[in-house]
């Protein structure tokens, strides 16, 4: 046996000097696996050949071989971390086939770094995009826009889509960076407990970022929020409250994951007392759909599907916006 192993170990470093990683390498290096199943650097060359093969599932069960031998082994977790990037980007043919977003939308959001995920995706996110600027609610709220001096023919321009941080991207609508924000955005998991899309109202509290009218774009935010919080109280408490339990709504908070935890009434009440000297950059109220649920998934994986979610979203949410922008402007009948 010791003197197989010699050989397929000289075959297996002469393949790959040679830099071939076929049909021959994966053999030589599997029968090794098979015969020493403690010798990382075989299982660790058997990840790089199905890489090179496209085969990435097997690659990614070699490769954590590899690593469960060797924990810190930089080439192995750089192979692994490669594998999933390059299977993220191709889909198989029954991901081809949906028109949304499934696992592998999700895996890209993962994988990628924001902006990159963005330029990947773009094909899916602009047609989403344009089925969302094409509802009735959309037309509105670019009218109403325009009527308070914005500029902007579409709610959602092609551009809209922006990295957050590590497996998020999102998109608000025009001009809206210090208004209250129609947003939507994707979670990958890891880090959320579980892929999911949101679709609702926002308001980015953060001082942070490169605007050139940071200072006074802040206050305007902070006021649209007290706006939102007086219109909330005066007639939409017990509306809001029902309409997010009938239509899987939560808040969300910071970069955290939505608010699970919260009853539709505690959500709103929280709403309600958040004031200006609380440290949350982020508040968001709207509704959620997570990978995980056959029916949710359903819905993701078709543009049209999901647009009309999206629509059902901003349409209820409306006159809390409107209330929220400091305007008049009669929402559309629901």
């Amino acid at each position: 046996m010791a003197d197989t192993l010699n050989a397929l170990q000289r075959r297996a470093l002469e393949l790959v000097k040679a830099g071939d990683f076929g049909a021959e390498a994966i053999q030589v290096n599997a029968e090794i696996a098979r015969l020493e199943p403690g010798n990382a650097g075989a299982w660790k060359r058997l990840g790089r050949c199905h890489l090179e093969q496209r085969q990435f599932d097997d690659a990614v069960t070699a490769l954590r071989a590899a690593l469960a031998l060797n924990p810190t082994d930089t080439i192995a977790t750089n192979l692994l971390a490669d594998v999933r990037k390059r299977r993220a980007l191709t889909p198989n043919a029954a991901e081809r086939s949906t028109t949304g977003f499934a696992a592998r939308e999700f895996a890209v959001v993962e994988t990628l770094p924001g902006d990159e995920a963005c330029r990947a995706l773009a094909s899916r996110l602009e047609a989403l995009f344009s089925a969302i600027n094409a509802s009735s609610v959309a037309e509105h709220i670019v009218q109403i826009r325009q009527r308070n001096g914005q500029n902007g023919s579409k709610l959602f321009q092609a551009n809209s889509c922006h990295g957050g941080g590590a497996g998020h991207v999102y998109a608000f609508h025009h001009g809206g960076r210090w208004e209250p924000q129609f947003n939507i955005g994707w979670f990958s998991s890891p880090p959320f407990p579980a892929s999911c899309f949101r679709a609702g109202l926002g308001f980015n509290l953060s001082t942070g970022g490169r605007d050139p009218d940071r200072e006074a774009g802040h206050q305007r935010i902070l006021a649209s929020f007290e706006r939102f919080q007086r219109t909330l109280d005066r007639s939409w408490k017990r509306e809001l409250a029902h309409w997010m339990a009938a239509n899987a709504g939560f808040l969300q908070r910071g970069d955290a994951p939505p608010a699970l935890d919260l009853a539709p009434e505690q959500a709103v009440n929280w709403l309600l007392s958040w004031h200006r000297a609380a440290a949350v950059d982020w508040i968001f109220v709207g509704r959620w759909l997570f990978l995980d649920r056959p029916d949710d998934a359903k819905i993701l994986a078709d543009r049209s599907r999901l647009a009309r979610f999206v629509d059902d979203a901003f349409r209820t949410l409306l006159p809390l916006w409107i209330g929220a922008y400091g305007t008049t402007g009669n929402p559309p009948e629901m």
